[in-house]
């Protein structure tokens, strides 16, 4: 059985452990046992306050981020390593297990060209670090391959698990999101397999990054796509509902995702579960 979760921008604009506080009882109804918690500023998450809520709700947290879009992989990496090195002890006290998303690279930047080799051995090199990183406090780390208008360096499950397996690192895993799978992968099962034992994280995202259900993801593919490799980690629904101005810009998320913000909740997490049930893959 799958960890079903949510991604904090689904329903509310930043995690604050009061609005997270109000939101969880109707979201536990639906299901939800891990709340994703961004890390766009690690250094402002109430460390003591998120735990607590936690608590109180029987909840698991897990963190991703984008990594900051002054950063330069290439020119700079020690300056990514130590924001990821930041981020990471941050994940750890939180009690999580991984930090995913866009841990190699800057949403929203591309060069108009195929990444060059000196990008492509940055990449490398930062999975190679942050990974070490990780391990040394008990986590995995996660890459999340991104569709070509938000990055040129990842782009589908291959990608990412070929970059993964030049840097050697074991703790490494691929994080999948169907939005940008809907326009990057063949299918989207056929995405699903060629991470195959390095899938650890996936994104329910809609093509429109609405409500699941409104859009043109082949939401019976992904599912029997998930149930065929057996994948029982997390399945997060991820919505950018509510936008943190941070990543706005990169994202292109200018205008609501969603007419009335709550039916990316009611309406969605229920969908998900009965499309996921019709391919037998439990949620």
């Amino acid at each position: 059985m799958a960890q079903f979760g949510i991604h904090t921008f689904a329903f509310a604009q930043e995690w604050q452990p009061e609005t997270v506080r109000a939101a969880l009882p109707r979201l536990k109804e639906f299901g939800v046992g891990l709340v994703e918690i961004p890390l766009l500023r690690p250094q402002e998450i109430d460390i003591a306050a998120a735990l607590a809520v936690a608590k109180e709700f029987e909840i698991a947290l897990t963190c991703s981020l984008g990594l900051p879009k002054h950063f330069d992989i290439v020119e700079n990496p020690d300056e990514v390593i130590a924001f990821l090195e930041i981020a990471l002890d941050v994940t750890a006290a939180l009690g999580a297990e991984c930090l995913s998303g866009v841990t190699y690279g800057t949403i929203g930047k591309v060069s108009g060209q195929p990444p060059t080799a000196r990008e492509l051995d940055a990449v490398v090199t930062i999975i190679a670090r942050g990974g070490d990183a990780a391990k040394a406090r008990g986590l995995r780390l996660g890459v999340e391959p991104c569709n070509r208008y938000e990055t040129h360096l990842m782009n589908t499950a291959a990608d990412a698990v070929g970059l993964i397996e030049r840097s050697g690192a074991d703790n490494v895993v691929v994080h999948l999101d169907t939005y940008h799978m809907n326009i990057e992968e063949a299918g989207m099962a056929e995405g699903f397999r060629a991470a195959g034992r390095y899938l650890g994280y996936v994104h329910l995202s809609e093509s429109n990054r609405g409500v699941p259900g409104s859009g043109t993801i082949d939401w019976d593919g992904a599912f029997a796509g998930l149930a065929g490799i057996g994948f029982d980690g997390p399945v997060v629904l991820e919505s950018f509902n509510h936008m943190h101005p941070d990543i706005a810009s990169g994202l292109a998320v200018w205008k609501p995702v969603a007419q009335r913000p709550e039916d990316v909740t009611n309406i969605g997490l229920p969908f998900l579960q009965q499309s996921a049930a019709r391919q037998g893959y439990v949620l």
